[in-house]
């Protein structure tokens, strides 16, 4: 009996339901066969009559054959189709693909959307960092976020806690360019929970992008694989805070392999949360102190700086030398007396007021600078 006539997405979303089905095996798969072809072809083991599919299926090909056989012996390819009718589904070659992916080094085969498709022809940036930010990395990404958004440019990210999430906030705030979020589950499972009305802003004002279809959880490898749909998506991108390794170092690598400028924030050498970015930068990342070293690194036009607020931070007085000395990172009273020299009832007093308008935030017995809320 012949197959269901169903767009190639359908078939190729059937695909990566498989277990084992990462982005390179079906990318693989994808290249060798039309996806109606790709179907019947693992659905009955022939992939194992292609030497060069063979190759990408590890040291078991015959197991991995075999587990995706019983399991596409289980799978209605139109009812998972019909499933996704509410999201945006495109495969490579199809109109909504998104452009800057179609001949990426690693192209996804197959891309979900959920809200609007990803822009083509509007200049985009990720911004990216630690979940274990700072205050100050938090702040500095909100800021980056909105003003890129401001200025035209499509802010990426991944979704997550701390740097990403402040970046997709700020972008949000700015109700100017949609923001883009690059997720490393099913756009239908929101990970981490904590960023599900995110999520839905997100969904209503950009776009929530994936290689994953519905229901895939948010598994411990399929993050590094995001990260190469980041970079790839992006037009420079600009890491925050990071340490000297893990996920935003992978975008860094990933942004390197396809020729994207990286630039990076300065950050105290005394956090370990800039141990990467400030490692970039004496590697000759791009210094980025605000949205304008962003914009002048992409060739784009400058946007005139904002002049000083009227509620500026306090630079004379105890206040002025608490803010002076949490300009190195976070300290605690006794650090703040050494670097001061004030007595402890003034310092105590001077910290208060600048709790209360924002300028400083405690964690704990630590303090740290901040700004207050617009």
């Amino acid at each position: 009996m012949s197959p269901p006539s169903l767009p190639g997405a359908a078939w190729l979303t059937a695909l990566a339901g498989l277990p084992k089905m990462g982005p390179a095996r079906l990318l693989a798969i994808s290249l060798v066969y039309e996806p109606a072809e790709a179907w019947q072809a693992v659905a009955t083991g022939q992939v194992l009559r292609r030497p060069e599919l063979v190759e990408r299926m590890g040291p078991s090909p015959q197991v991995v054959a075999e587990g995706w056989q019983r399991a596409a012996a289980r799978v209605d390819v139109e009812a998972t189709w019909a499933d996704h009718a509410d999201i945006s589904v495109a495969a490579r070659g199809d109109a909504a693909y998104p452009a800057a992916l179609v001949d990426d080094l690693e192209p996804p085969a197959v891309v979900f959307t959920r809200g609007a498709p990803v822009l083509d022809g509007t200049p985009r940036v990720a911004v990216v960092g630690t979940r274990r930010c700072t205050r100050y990395g938090f702040d500095v990404a909100g800021e980056l976020g909105r003003e890129l958004a401001a200025a035209g440019m499509q802010v990426v990210s991944g979704l997550a806690l701390g740097i990403d999430g402040a970046a997709h906030q700020g972008a949000l705030d700015a109700a100017a360019a949609p923001p883009v979020a690059v997720v490393g589950s099913g756009v239908d499972v929101v990970y981490p929970q904590r960023h599900r009305r995110l999520w839905e802003q997100i969904a209503a004002a950009g776009s929530i992008l994936s290689e994953c279809p519905l229901g895939t959880p948010p598994e411990a490898w399929r993050f590094p694989a995001r990260n190469r749909i980041i970079a790839a998506l992006a037009d420079a991108v600009v890491v925050v805070e990071s340490a000297g390794s893990g996920g935003s170092m992978y975008t860094v690598e990933e942004a390197l392999a396809r020729d994207r400028p990286v630039l990076a924030v300065p950050g105290s050498v005394q956090s370990r949360a800039s141990a990467g970015t400030n490692k970039l930068l004496a590697e000759g990342a791009g210094v980025v102190r605000d949205a304008n070293d962003v914009l002048a690194a992409m060739g784009l036009p400058q946007r005139p700086r904002r002049r000083a607020r009227k509620d500026a931070a306090p630079r004379a007085g105890p206040a002025g030398a608490v803010l002076r000395a949490l300009r190195a990172g976070p300290g605690t009273l006794d650090s703040l007396t050494s670097a001061t020299g004030l007595a402890l009832g003034p310092l105590s007093v001077a910290v208060a007021e600048l709790e209360a308008a924002g300028w400083v935030s405690r964690h704990g017995l630590w303090l740290e600078r901040t700004k207050p809320a617009r």
